[in-house]
């Protein structure tokens, strides 16, 4: 299973008010596990960038003098992505951006929805913990994933980071290393995390059944559950 971990800077909130792309960052998950493989390129937008935003991630037009327009990295990034899963924070945000930019570079393309699935990682975050803040930042606090050096926003570091808070968020331990196993997909990796195979001529195994008064204290248990939720006891129905 690939999966690509994406983020973007942009020179505004609006690519429907002709703001660009300034940097797009993702990095790669095969199998739920980092693999080192990461796309990281800064963007001229051949506009000024709103002050507001290079408040938010530091970037300013005079650092993208020399930088690659979109038109020049698209294909790059399209075959990077392939039709790999997207796991993007706000992905409707980014999404109308690199859509906005595959439209400008050729007329007609498919749409990055059109590509692939796209996870939205801050309406998985809302369901998760509803009524909660579901901030990049937030969501660090609360896995325990440290983003001291998160002092601007940025592309790359925000991908990775993303990457660490969407595999706690749907999976708790992301790697698990037995017996000196690495993560390459080696033969001693096989073997570390093989499953264990039960003898077929063991014994069954005992299968012991509640008693009388055991039954009749769990149906009570019910029953009183029922009354104080006005028959909405689940085990019940």
């Amino acid at each position: 299973m690939r999966q690509i971990v994406l983020d973007t800077e942009t020179t505004g909130l609006s690519a429907e008010e002709g703001h660009r792309l300034i940097e797009i960052g993702c990095v790669e998950l095969v199998d739920r596990r980092l693999t080192g493989n990461r796309f990281h390129q800064y963007l001229q937008p051949e506009r000024e960038i709103d002050a507001e935003a290079t408040k938010v991630h530091g970037i300013t037009r005079a650092f993208l003098a020399d930088k690659p327009r979109f038109a020049e990295i698209a294909a790059e990034f399209l075959a990077y992505i392939g039709d790999a899963e997207l796991i993007i924070h706000n992905a409707p945000f980014d999404v109308g951006f690199l859509n906005h930019e595959l439209r400008r570079w050729q007329p007609g393309l498919p749409t990055i929805a059109e590509r692939g699935a796209v996870c939205d990682t801050l309406v998985l975050a809302r369901q998760r913990h509803p009524g909660q803040r579901n901030s990049l930042d937030a969501l660090c606090k609360r896995y325990q994933i440290d983003n001291a050096q998160r002092t601007l926003h940025g592309a790359l570091l925000d991908a990775e980071i993303l990457a660490e808070v969407y595999l706690a968020m749907t999976g708790g331990q992301v790697t698990l290393h037995l017996g000196g196993a690495t993560a390459d997909g080696s033969a001693a990796t096989m073997a570390a995390t093989a499953p264990r195979q039960f003898d077929a001529n063991r014994p069954p195994l005992p299968v012991i059944r509640a008693d009388a008064a055991s039954t009749a204290a769990h149906e009570a248990r019910l029953a009183a559950i029922a009354a104080a939720t006005g028959g909405n006891c689940l085990w019940l129905q």
